[in-house]
């Protein structure tokens, strides 16, 4: 028997040819009525016999390969139809994030753009329902090509055609575009006349030019990935000594031929989402891109534009960030001639307009799990769908942190984590993620009933938040930077607000702690509503305060002089141990240590390192920037031949002992002592910086033991957290910056692994600051929750 149901699908649902997708599945199923958007989500009218139906709901269930389909709900209909399938008109309404990220280059587009005699040979802005700009030139909702930038581009007959053909698989791909039609190259810079943009462009790049060239989410600067004076040029243009560049590469035989990525690396570069990839780096290029490192950011050609420049220059090319040092990249085509003089040589760039500034997005494979290190373009917007739980509460805006800033807005038992935004107190990005708040809330439609906020009360994001919880009269919740760290962590592995405590290990540069000071290595017992402080790396001053953070020779003497005292630490700088500190104003540093003047204490993993990396004569005085000495540090590590490091270093260890209020805490004054013997008897650096990694796992997995319960005790109530007994405690959660180090994070797992514990990390969100803000978000939620209760 013929009848009709309303199918409702919800989820990533527009701009990945899904109306077109129903249309194919239910001309083939022999169905008749329609599909439509209808902003939040699409609807599909079916008539026709139940196994027809049911069959067209399998299919829906699947998608298209970049739809992510969450739910599917049918309800009969009293509507009759008859005759053919049809695509309705697409209404708007309220949306959450109904829009895919853009998404790489397609098999069949590069065909195209290859194929002599094809309408769009050579065309640098070739896209089809299965590839293309997406999130980056919609302006509104729903997803139609008038409320994209491709809106002043009026399709020609031959793309009209295809746009209005549903067996096409360019049916309202809205940016489709040809040459006769569609958005134009330009090229400004040396050229000859009458040449060619990717021709005038290709001979600059080849002579050793610096090209600034128009990407999917902003722009790039550009030179010969193979060209150490190129690469030289363009790090002293930019002022940017020694922070890695990333490399763009054809395609996969080309990844392996100039660096050496695993199998899973391979497949993550492979990704729709097009991103940045650590992986191991080889001779094959120059040290200069990522100075003392062995990894290097590797991705792969994602638009048309980029394939067919490195198709004519034949070798990889550097892809930086295309801005000033410091300053939000560029978008438009006028700020970036102007902005990018003095460091380009030429500008390779067209006229569709990019919608909101997209930083590359990065992606890692830590102890053999995918994990994304910064959220950007392809991957932004994502919704991450909350346990159960999260669906009934309010919704939340939450303004995350300062350095890798990103927000999140919650609603619905959704989080919707914002794209990287930048350092807010780098130029300029304090207005831009201005913008791109603004921007989020028309696009999706949050209406906040909370504003959380990282608690520290000098942190730009903070401000905001407070600004805008005064303008809307909305209740402004702080929350503490670690216990969101974890939070994050929590919710994208789908635990619940009610769920059982765990164990948090949140270790990162620094964040402000209940106590005043500056956390960065801490171990919490907690849900998302309270956090139970359990443990911590033993206090040691930050003498200079924030210099301390720049500058790690600082931090080896403050660790130096606290486990060792002075006199030990004297006597080592006049041996010729510690190069580091030659030559430094030892006398005022103490002074600021022994008055505690500008030298406040901090538990930071962060700056652990960063003091074992001076130690070992691998940190720069002075940092240029995040991560730098620490990242040093793991790759000597990774040099280190040795199969057991601590068979050679025993006593390279930390002692744990409770503290008098009770806080189990790590004492690293046996390692510093350890370190430096070793030193002093000639062992390998790398074998010392194995050592050091191998010494901080087992002394986090010795910290998680004594958090867990004695057989005698399962039944113990946690004081911290009224209604659940010490029994509860089998899940470790990792959290914090730290926890992108591929070294310390396999020695970590192996070791609580064999404990039979549950460990979760960080994948959807950043393990950094990047991910605050969904740590926030889901901690103010579960807070309203109860307080409804």
């Amino acid at each position: 028997m013929r009848a009709t149901e309303r199918i409702i699908v919800t989820g990533s649902v527009q701009g990945v040819g899904f109306r077109p997708f129903v249309w194919r599945k239910a001309h083939l199923l022999a169905l008749a009525g329609e599909v439509r958007n209808r902003g939040d989500h699409v609807e599909v009218l079916a008539t026709g016999t139940e196994a027809q139906r049911n069959s067209l709901i399998e299919a829906l269930r699947q998608g298209p390969p970049h739809a992510r389909v969450e739910t599917v709900t049918r309800t009969p209909d009293k509507r009759i139809f008859t005759g053919a399938f049809t695509i309705a008109t697409s209404e708007a309404g309220a949306l959450h994030s109904g829009i895919v990220p853009d998404l790489a280059l397609c098999p069949a587009c590069r065909a195209d753009i290859n194929t002599p005699g094809s309408r769009r040979w050579r065309y640098a802005l070739t896209c089809c329902t299965d590839c293309g700009p997406r999130f980056s030139i919609v302006t509104d909702f729903p997803y139609d090509r008038a409320n994209t930038t491709m809106a002043p581009f009026t399709l020609c007959a031959a793309c009209r055609a295809e746009y209005e053909n549903p067996a096409d698989r360019r049916f309202h791909a809205e940016p489709v575009a040809c040459p006769a039609c569609g958005p134009r190259l330009y090229y400004t810079g040396p050229a000859q006349p009458e040449e060619d943009p990717l021709d005038s462009a290709t001979h600059l790049l080849k002579q050793g030019g610096i090209l600034a060239i128009k990407g999917t989410g902003g722009y790039h600067l550009a030179c010969l990935a193979t060209d150490t004076a190129a690469i030289a040029t363009l790090r002293a243009r930019k002022h940017r000594p020694t922070k890695p560049l990333a490399v763009m590469v054809a395609n996969t035989d080309a990844a392996s031929a100039f660096a050496a990525p695993s199998a899973a690396e391979l497949l993550l570069l492979q990704d729709a989402s097009a991103p940045i990839v650590t992986v191991r780096a080889t001779s094959a290029l120059p040290e200069g891109l990522a100075p003392g490192l062995d990894r290097i950011g590797l991705m792969l050609a994602y638009t048309p534009l980029h394939a067919l420049l490195l198709a004519q220059v034949g070798q990889p090319l550097v892809m930086t960030s295309g801005n000033r040092s410091g300053a939000p990249q560029a978008i438009d085509d006028e700020t970036a001639l102007h902005d990018l003089a003095g460091i380009a040589d030429g500008w390779l760039y067209h006229d569709r307009r990019i919608a909101r500034r997209l930083d590359d997005s990065v992606r890692a494979v830590v102890a053999g799990q995918a994990t994304t290190l910064r959220h950007g373009r392809g991957l932004a917007p994502r919704r991450l769908p909350l346990p159960a739980g999260f669906a009934s509460l309010p919704p939340v805006l939450a303004m995350g942190g300062d350095l890798k800033a990103a927000f999140c807005l919650m609603q619905d038992g959704q989080a919707l984590l914002s794209h990287h935004l930048g350092d807010l107190h780098a130029e300029g990005v304090e207005n831009t993620a201005r913008q791109a708040l603004a921007d989020y809330r028309s696009l999706f439609g949050l209406t906040p009933a909370f504003i959380a906020v990282d608690a520290h009360p000098d942190y730009v994001s903070h401000r905001l938040g407070a600004t805008l919880s005064q303008q809307r009269a909305l209740p402004l919740h702080p929350i503490w930077h670690h216990h969101a760290h974890i939070a994050a962590c929590m919710a994208e592995h789908g635990l619940g607000p009610d769920t059982p405590p765990v164990i948090g290990l949140a270790l990162d540069g620094t964040g402000l702690g209940p106590d005043g000071t500056a956390w960065g290595c801490e171990a919490l017992v907690c849900d998302y509503r309270t956090a139970h402080h359990a443990g911590r790396l033993a206090h040691v001053p930050l003498p200079g305060g924030d210099r301390a953070a720049r500058e790690p020779w600082r931090m080896l003497l403050a660790h130096l002089d606290t486990a060792l005292g002075p006199d030990a630490t004297t006597r080592a700088v006049a041996q010729g141990l510690l190069p580091a500190l030659h030559n430094r104003p030892l006398h005022a540093l103490r002074a600021m240590i022994r008055t505690g003047l500008n030298a406040p204490p901090c538990s930071s993993a962060g700056r652990l390192f960063d003091a074992m990396a001076a130690l070992l004569d691998i940190a720069p005085e002075r940092l240029s920037h995040e991560g730098e000495a620490a990242m040093r540090l793991e790759t000597l590590a990774r040099q280190n031949t040795h199969m057991r490091p601590d068979s050679l270093l025993p006593d390279m260890r930390f002692a744990l002992a409770r503290t008098p209020d009770g806080l189990w805490e790590l004492n690293p004054a046996p390692l510093w002592k350890a370190a430096l013997t070793a030193k002093e008897r000639g062992i390998a650096a790398s074998t010392i910086a194995a050592g050091f990694h191998a010494a901080l796992a087992e002394g986090l997995a010795d910290l998680v033991v004594k958090l867990l319960p004695e057989p005698a005790d399962t039944q113990e109530p946690l004081s911290a957290l009224p209604g659940f007994t010490r029994a509860a405690l089998r899940t470790v959660v990792l959290g914090g910056g730290v926890m992108a180090n591929d070294v310390l994070v396999s020695a970590l797992v192996t070791r609580l692994e064999a404990m039979s514990l549950r460990v979760l990390r960080p994948a959807f969100a950043p393990p950094g600051d990047g991910g605050l803000a969904l740590g926030q978000a889901v901690v103010t939620a579960a807070r309203a929750r109860m307080e409804t209760i």
